[in-house]
């Protein structure tokens, strides 16, 4: 935390000083090899919940946590005619009072072979993206959830085997797009997607009828159960925006585990949803809010009979909420939740300046998240985030028992 002001400074200077170089691309023919990427430099300060559930299992004796890290992306495609090869790199130090971890990552590694527009075969691993959700996406059955209260940041992918068969029309259905994906899974290949030696099977179909963006999707049985789904978004003028996804999940098996510490286990075939909107107003003030649906999450009297097993005090049962604690570790394992996100460009003529208030409510236990946003771009390539998460609900809540009560970051971005 005392390097950070002085690391911030050096990369505001070396931004500053990129605004002197202006070149015209177009100069330039384009080169096989294209490199880009960023440097990201993110020191925090967590205020601790010693209340909390999560708090309790973690171990923790401390009112505050300071994390300090560095983030390094490296985005390279190499093409040669109709074949090309794109890696997304990732290495990142992390440093804070408990210790230091560095962890090193491709986040999509694959080959593509697109010999004409309406055909592509992808190998590798790929970053798939599924689902016209802002904050969830209850059809993304091949990607690793996103981050509500941070969208845009990189998910690594699975190792998959995928195609794009692209056909446009004339008439109402104006595009038809099959998108299908075998996804292994083994004790080397995609081991956290589910259990070991299937291929599992998926698939995306893909339309554009009346001006409607349409999918289906669909993973086949076998590391993991099957499931079905659908989505759609629409402009309804040029500033409102309606989206939604359907989900259902075959044959799901949830375990709980009561405050006796007896552990249950359910299937049953269950069914999540999202409906959602965006709307951009005339003073550029832009508003987002989603309703989204957990069939597969955990309802209040669950989440609070698990507090109550840590907060027993008896050795032997939180011995064995310990056990279960990945279960309810997880973000967002609730079952109804309401998001809503404002940002406003360039307020009071301050031009590069967006600011924006995010808020994720638990509808099933009244807790919540409450998450203001500055973001300032004036520098060339180079973006500031100043970012304040406070966290609040009861006893038993899903937010009331998180490890932290609050959360201060500052990240400084420097593209290239």
């Amino acid at each position: 935390m005392r390097l950070a002001p002085a690391l911030l400074a050096a990369l505001v200077a070396v931004a500053a000083r990129a605004e002197d170089f202006r070149f015209d691309a177009s100069e330039f023919e384009k080169k096989p090899l294209e490199v880009s990427g960023y440097l990201e430099l993110k020191p925090e300060r967590a205020w601790l919940n010693p209340d909390g559930t999560l708090y309790e299992l973690a171990g923790l004796d401390r009112d505050t946590l300071d994390r300090t890290t560095g983030t390094l992306k490296l985005n390279g495609k190499y093409t040669k005619g109709p074949a090309s090869v794109v890696l997304h790199g990732s290495v990142e130090s992390r440093t804070d009072d408990l210790g230091s971890k560095r962890s090193y990552r491709f986040d999509e590694a694959y080959a593509s072979y697109k010999p004409d527009p309406g055909f592509t075969l992808d190998l590798g691993k790929v970053a798939l993206k599924w689902g016209k959700g802002y904050a969830w996406n209850p059809v993304g059955f091949v990607e690793r959830p996103k981050d509500p209260n941070d969208v845009e940041l990189a998910r690594e992918g699975y190792s998959v085997v995928t195609a794009d068969l692209i056909r446009n029309f004339d008439g109402d259905l104006k595009t038809v797009a099959f998108t299908p994906v075998v996804l292994p899974v083994g004790n080397e290949v995609n081991g956290d997607f589910g259990k070991p030696n299937y291929l599992n099977p998926a698939a995306k179909l893909y339309l554009l009828y009346l001006d409607t963006d349409i999918d289906f999707t669909w993973l086949g049985g076998g590391s993991r159960t099957p499931r079905f789904g659908a989505d759609f978004s629409r402009n309804v003028n040029t500033a409102l925006e309606i989206h939604g996804e359907w989900a259902r999940f075959l044959n799901y098996e949830k375990r709980t585990i009561d405050s006796a510490g007896r552990v249950a286990s359910e299937t049953a075939d269950v069914t999540s949803y999202l409906l959602g909107l965006r709307y951009l107003t005339e003073s550029d003030t832009t508003w987002i809010a989603e309703y989204y649906r957990n069939g597969t999450g955990y309802s209040r009297e669950e989440l609070a009979a698990f507090s109550g097993l840590v907060d027993s005090g008896n050795g032997s049962l939180f011995a064995r909420a310990q056990q279960a604690g990945s279960l309810y570790s997880r973000p967002y394992i609730g079952q109804r939740y309401f998001y809503l996100k404002a940002s406003q460009k360039e307020p009071f003529d301050i031009v590069y300046f967006t600011p924006s208030i995010t808020a994720i409510v638990n509808v099933g236990d009244n807790s919540w998240t409450l998450t203001p946003e500055l973001l300032y771009t004036a520098f060339t390539n180079l973006d500031l985030r100043l970012r304040v998460m406070f966290l609040h609900g009861g006893k038993g809540s899903e937010f009331g028992e998180k490890q932290n009560e609050r959360r201060l970051e500052l990240m400084a971005r420097l593209y290239f």
